[in-house]
C-alpha cells in the first residue's frame, strides 16, 4: 500500500525542487582501512544470514524444539535476516561506488520496512517475554495456555502491527519537502531519523508523530516486558530449592539479553529522536551499526551458546550429517 502511495505521488507532492532521488554519504573510513570496513560488514552479513538460517533449520528439523519458545524464536531470527537484508547489501554496493545514490522511491521502501521490522521485533520481543511468564509461573498450564494456534496469533500480530504502525511515520516523512541542496542524507542507509534532518521544512509534527507512535511500538512492549519479569522474578523466589531458581532463571536469560541490546540501542534513537538530531553524524551511524549489525550478529550465539536444548539439536543434526550413530547424552 504504501509502495503505491510513493509511486504515484509526483515530483511537486513529494518537494518543491522535484528531487528524485538521495545521495547516501556513507560510512566514513580512511582509504587504507576501507577494504577492511567492507570485508567486515560483509563477514557481519554473513554471520547474520548463515547463524540466524542454521537456527531456523535445527527449529524446523528438530521435533523436540516445536515448541511455543523456538517457534517465536524462529521468528525473531526470520525478522533479524530480513532487518539486514534491507540494508547491508545496499551498503556494501555503494561502498564500491564514488557516489551512492538512492531513488526517492527506494528510499522510502527502505525507510518503511526499516521501521517496519524494528516495530515487529519490539513486539516479538514482548510475546516472548509473555511466553516466559506462563511458562514460569504457570507450568502446569503452559501446555494449555500456549498452544500452536495461539502462538502463531501472537507471532502474526507481531508482523501485522509492526508493518501497520509504521505507515503513518513513512507517509509522513516521504511527504516532506526535500531541497536539491540538501538531499545528501549524512548516513548508508535510508534510515528516519536520518531523512528527517535532510527536510528543508519544519519536522516539528514528524517528531511528535515518532513520539506519539513509540508509545504503542516500543514503550508499551517495554512495560509488558518489565511486568512479565516482575512475575517471574516474584515466582522464582517462591521455588524451594536453588537448583530449580538457577533453572527457571536460565530459560530467561537468553531473551533478557537480547532485549537488552534492543531498547539499549533503538530507544537512542526513536524515543529521543528530536535530541538525537543535534549530536553528530557519526554517533548515529555507530549507534545503527550497532541495533544493525552487531545485535543481529549475536543474538543467534546467545541464544545457541547458552541454550542446552539448541547445543543437543546442533549436536544430533551434525551426527546425522556424518551419517553416525551416536548416542547423545
Amino acid at each position: 500500500m504504501l509502495f503505491v502511495f510513493v509511486s504515484r505521488m509526483g515530483p511537486g507532492t513529494l518537494n518543491d525542487s522535484g528531487t528524485t532521488e538521495f545521495l547516501l554519504l556513507g560510512l566514513w573510513a580512511p582509504p587504507s582501512l576501507r577494504p577492511l570496513l567492507w570485508a567486515s560488514l560483509l563477514l557481519a552479513y554473513l554471520t547474520t544470514v548463515l547463524g540466524n538460517g542454521a537456527l531456523v533449520g535445527l527449529i524446523a528439523l528438530d521435533r523436540r524444539l516445536h515448541r511455543p519458545m523456538y517457534r517465536l524464536l524462529t521468528h525473531l531470527a526470520l525478522l533479524d535476516t530480513a532487518y539486514v537484508s534491507t540494508t547491508l547489501p545496499q551498503a556494501l554496493a555503494h561502498m564500491t561506488m564514488r557516489r551512492a545514490r538512492l531513488s526517492l522511491v527506494g528510499c522510502g521502501a527502505q525507510l518503511y520496512v526499516g521501521i517496519s521490522l524494528g516495530s515487529c521485533e519490539a513486539i516479538l520481543l514482548a510475546a516472548m517475554a509473555l511466553d516466559r511468564c506462563l511458562a514460569v509461573c504457570r507450568p502446569l498450564h503452559y501446555a494449555t495456555l500456549v498452544t500452536a494456534p495461539r502462538c502463531a496469533a501472537l507471532a502474526g500480530a507481531s508482523w501485522t502491527l509492526g508493518f501497520a504502525l509504521s505507515v503513518p511515520n513513512a507517509v509522513a516523512t516521504l511527504r516532506l519537502p526535500f531541497c536539491s541542496g540538501r538531499s545528501a542524507v549524512d548516513h548508508f542507509f535510508c534510515e528516519l531519523p536520518a531523512v528527517l534532518r535532510t527536510a528543508c521544512a519544519d519536522t516539528t509534527a514528524n517528531y511528535r508523530l515518532v513520539y506519539g507512535l513509540g508509545v504503542p511500538i516500543l514503550l508499551v512492549p517495554l512495560v509488558l516486558i518489565l511486568a512479565s519479569y516482575t512475575w517471574i522474578l516474584a515466582a522464582v523466589r517462591r521455588l524451594p530449592s536453588v537448583g530449580s531458581r538457577h533453572k527457571a532463571l536460565s530459560t530467561c536469560s537468553s531473551h533478557l539479553a537480547v532485549v537488552g541490546l534492543f531498547y539499549g540501542t533503538v530507544s537512542a534513537m526513536y524515543l529521543r529522536p528530536k535530541a538525537s538530531s543535534d549530536l553528530p553524524a557519526r554517533h548515529h551511524k555507530l549507534v545503527a551499526v550497532f541495533y544493525l549489525v552487531i545485535t543481529p550478529v549475536l543474538n543467534p550465539l546467545i541464544y545457541s551458546l547458552r541454550n542446552h536444548e539448541v547445543h543437543m539439536a546442533a549436536r544430533y543434526a551434525l551426527a546425522r550429517l556424518r551419517g553416525t550413530r551416536t548416542v547423545l547424552h
